[in-house]
């Protein structure tokens, strides 16, 4: 028999070969590949233990309480492994299982939730938590797996959060995840909860250690797919094929594909999105806006508390609906109680500026980039997130009043007044060449003119009401940025009354006036 290093050497000569020209391409496509992070995780698995039968790999997965499945995004049989796993776990029957997956954003969680519940069909689904824009790889094995989750298991979750592109983040990420899971826990707590989550996240000091940290009672186990040390090592075994071994108590590796298919499949991927030519995606840079406005405000987006900071802004990031999807959030409207006239006069405002966010359904609406309008339209989002989203957790419209209905005329009024505020002074920051204010008659900024504002646009009609709510309002974030830029405001200060809650009766009011009182008294 031939020895250990021959036989290797024999089965892997002809993979090698190929897989070096194929990895030359990655790399020069790929700059992020030879990063600390990836690194880890390619060094963290060297060797195994033993090698494992189907009968040991069923054992191991029905011990598990949190069973974590390496993903190789680009290669359809590692969704499709995750899929059989998961329903042999499911056919056991002594427990109810979970799936969380990265490829979902916690944000898109209502959009998963119509689907669990057959509100909406694959396509729109696909749509809206923009698989192909933000995911890109082939939708038809991760749907088989959702499938066989909805079909099969008790929930499904989204686990992952922005920014994907960035591995600096990417610790963030593990975190905000394991968080997650956490919390998917507590809501089952009889549950094995699966996650695919990409392969590099569990390195033992990446996701695994989180979760020890935020379930140190539960038993993880971590089934990895296909990794290229284990795979030429277990090339030397004498047997003519290894479906899996285990690396150590907690962590198994199962084969499915060479790493020649691995990376044939992602240098296709790479040379499919060179050549992709799509229309414009403006999501990223409403995201980059939203983001760069909350940093100024030093606001922490991965918050896992309510208090100064909004909890998990990350999750509550708004869909972005282009020209192109107009049924869609037509029909998006009315499934939220919005008549057909609300949504015609809500995407009548994107006739003004190109865009709009409509926090109804915590959505932008965008057919045009002008960054003026666009940089006040994510910092109105801002304002509403702070203040509560999305809609569908908290189980209330956006502007309920909490005694039941819509708040009262001049609640509504100065809460419209305060958001038209933020609003403009948010667009300032982000786009200082923004002209101040522009309305008939000067506004003057005073407690009574204010009061007497109130009066006349509550009497007056809804064209009416709006306009007087934002010329105060713009003249008010004028102000405010003004002194801003002389040093008499802190952006914590501006944190503030983003934070600031409007809901209760009078709230807004006050909240409105003594601004405006602070504003008057920094000016003198």
């Amino acid at each position: 028999m031939a020895s250990t290093v021959n036989l290797r050497s024999r089965r892997s000569a002809a993979q090698r070969h190929a897989l070096a020209g194929v990895e030359r391409e990655i790399r020069a496509q790929d700059s992020q590949s030879q990063r600390k992070y990836l690194r880890e995780f390619n060094q963290a698995f060297r060797s195994y233990d033993a090698l494992l039968d189907s009968q040991q790999l069923q054992n191991a997965l029905v011990a598990a309480d949190v069973v974590l499945v390496g993903d190789y995004h680009a290669l359809p049989g590692a969704q499709r492994c995750a899929a059989s796993l998961f329903e042999q776990r499911t056919l056991v029957g002594d427990r109810p299982v979970v799936l969380g997956v990265e490829t979902i954003f916690a944000r898109d969680q209502h959009i998963l939730d119509e689907w669990w519940r057959r509100e909406i069909d694959e396509a729109e689904f696909r749509q809206r938590i923009r698989f192909d824009i933000d995911w890109g790889y082939d939708w038809a094995p991760f749907y088989e797996l959702l499938t066989a989750a909805r079909d099969h298991g008790e929930a499904i979750y989204g686990l992952d959060c922005m920014p994907r592109e960035n591995l600096r983040k990417i610790g963030a990420r593990d975190r905000h995840a394991a968080a997650k899971i956490a919390e998917i826990r507590q809501r089952h707590p009889n549950a094995v909860v699966f996650v695919l989550f990409g392969e590099s996240h569990l390195a033992p000091g990446h996701l695994p250690r989180g979760l020890q940290k935020e379930i140190p009672g539960a038993k993880l186990l971590t089934v990895l797919q296909n990794v290229d040390a284990l795979y030429w090592r277990a090339a030397g075994e004498p047997v003519d094929k290894v479906d899996a071994v285990r690396v150590s108590p907690d962590v198994l590796c199962v084969f499915n594909a060479t790493p020649l298919e691995k990376y044939e499949s992602y240098r296709l991927f790479l040379d499919q999105w060179s050549r992709c030519d799509a229309g414009p995606d403006f999501a990223p840079t409403l995201y980059n806006l939203i983001d760069s406005l909350a940093a100024f405000l030093e606001i922490n987006r991965y918050s896992p508390h309510n208090g100064t900071q909004p909890k998990f802004l990350i999750d509550l990031l708004p869909e972005v609906h282009g020209h192109s999807s107009d049924a869609t959030l037509r029909r998006l409207l009315l499934r939220k109680g919005v008549s057909p006239e609300q949504g015609d006069r809500m995407l009548a405002r994107v006739e003004q500026g190109g865009c709009a966010y409509l926090p109804e359904v915590n959505a932008f609406y965008i057919r045009e980039f002008q960054m003026m309008h666009a940089a006040e339209e994510a910092a109105r989002f801002l304002h509403h997130a702070c203040r509560g989203l999305p809609i569908g957790v908290h189980g209330r419209a956006i502007h309920d009043h909490p005694l039941g209905g819509p708040p009262p005329a001049a609640d509504a009024f100065y809460m419209r007044v305060v958001e038209n505020a933020v609003a403009y002074f948010g667009s300032r920051v982000l786009y200082p060449a923004r002209p101040t204010p522009e309305t008939e008659d000067s506004v003057a900024i005073s407690r009574a003119a204010c009061e007497r504002a109130a009066e006349s646009a509550v009497a007056g009609d809804e064209q009416k009401f709006e306009t007087m709510a934002r010329d105060f309002g713009y003249e008010l974030g004028s102000r405010i940025y003004a002194l801003y830029l002389a040093g008499k405001v802190k952006p914590g200060g501006v944190r503030r009354l983003f934070l600031a809650p409007l809901d209760t009766p009078g709230a807004a009011r006050k909240v409105c006036t003594a601004v405006i009182a602070r504003v008057r008294a920094a000016s003198r």
